[in-house]
């Protein structure tokens, strides 16, 4: 090797070098994010030169994003007092769908469920009363009541239906509304939907109900 090969080599060699070091510079700072095995968000790794120019490269760790939670399940709006227990509670939903619907306070349709059924949808009493708004079905023991002009609920839907949490509790406030449109009040209305033995006494548990649970 000459003397002008032996000068020239080592900056040849040194240039090589440092393209392949600069290269690889930009490799790694383009570099696009990816995701981690869990979902989650994973920052390109940075690419230093380190400050000694001695050409050495450190790659710092890689710090994960984590992910977005996901979208919280709406809730829907519960418009009966949280005084109620947890029985009635737990048909607020249905319960503010059909008060809304027609144009029933949700309390008091919480008040006659609480007093009929206490919330329980396989309710069944000793007249025949079906479900959570204990509605008399057209069959089953209410199927023996008979009217002037045959049997008394003969235009009622099925035990079966009434066994169904939400065409119970629409059925019951659906009769609830009528009752007050053709009495004109709530207590005739909620003696007219009770037990014919019980009168305004009736209504008047129910409305105590009200007053207990509905503020």
């Amino acid at each position: 090797m000459t003397a002008v090969q032996k000068a020239v080599f080592p900056g040849t060699l040194a240039g090589i070098l440092f393209l392949v070091l600069f290269t690889n510079f930009l490799v790694g700072a383009r570099q696009g994010f990816t995701l981690s095995p869990a979902g989650a968000v994973v920052q390109p790794a940075r690419v230093f030169q380190s400050v000694t120019g001695a050409g050495e490269i450190r790659v710092e760790e890689q710090q994960a994003i984590p992910a977005a939670p996901a979208s919280a399940p709406e809730v829907s709006d519960c418009a009966i007092s949280p005084a109620f227990p947890q029985s009635i509670q737990q048909w607020c939903d249905k319960i503010t769908l059909y008060a809304s619907e027609y144009g029933l306070d949700p309390n008091l349709v919480a008040s006659v469920m609480l007093q009929e059924s206490g919330g329980n949808p396989n309710a069944y009493s000793k007249s025949g009363a079906v479900g959570l708004m204990q509605v008399m079905p057209r069959d089953g023991l209410a199927a023996k009541f008979q009217c002037i002009n045959g049997p008394c609920f003969a235009s009622r839907p099925s035990m079966e239906e009434l066994y169904d949490p939400d065409f119970n509790i629409q059925y019951g406030a659906r009769m609830l509304a009528s009752l007050i449109a053709r009495h004109g009040n709530v207590r005739d209305a909620l003696k007219a939907y009770g037990p014919m033995d019980m009168g305004y006494r009736y209504a008047d548990i129910v409305l105590a109900i009200l007053e207990k649970y509905g503020q």
